[in-house]
């Protein structure tokens, strides 16, 4: 995997939870990269490296948070911008987890509709992206996706 996406914070501190797991598997590295970047704006993304992780590169993506409005648009160009950081790279091959739909509420269902539409109409343009996995914990979530593809 070239990447791995993470849904982060505007002052990008790791924080606790996947945060915590990118710091302590990572490495200092990634945390001394991110204090040089200072601030990320809501629906832009940044790369750094991935420190000691399998993963080469981090995908710092700011996305919408518990209930604010234009939750959609927000989400969709926060994915946006995570696949243009990468085909800016030149990476090929990424991994998102479900975007927001845990501590920050974003709806399971809005999030499988909305990824899966930019995900989809981003690889079928030209780009260095060939590849986009979408990684879910649970049944519940895959269920989600699962439903929204076979309606295609």
């Amino acid at each position: 995997m070239d990447a791995f996406v993470f849904y982060a914070r505007e002052d990008l501190k790791l924080g606790s939870g996947f945060g915590t797991a990118i710091e302590s598997r990572g490495g200092g590295a990634v945390k001394k990269e991110l204090e040089t970047l200072a601030y990320l704006g809501m629906s832009e993304a940044k790369i750094t490296s991935a420190g000691t992780m399998q993963a080469k590169h981090i995908i710092h993506a700011c996305g919408p948070k518990f209930q604010e409005a234009g939750v959609e648009p927000k989400l969709r160009k926060c994915i946006e911008s995570a696949l243009e950081a990468a085909s800016k790279a030149s990476l090929q091959t990424v991994a998102f987890p479900t975007m927001g739909t845990g501590f920050y509420g974003v709806p399971l269902d809005l999030c499988a509709k909305v990824m899966l539409e930019v995900i989809g109409k981003f690889l079928a343009q030209q780009s260095s992206v060939r590849e986009v996995i979408i990684c879910v914990l649970d049944n519940r979530e895959f269920k989600a996706f699962q439903s929204k593809l076979q309606a295609n």
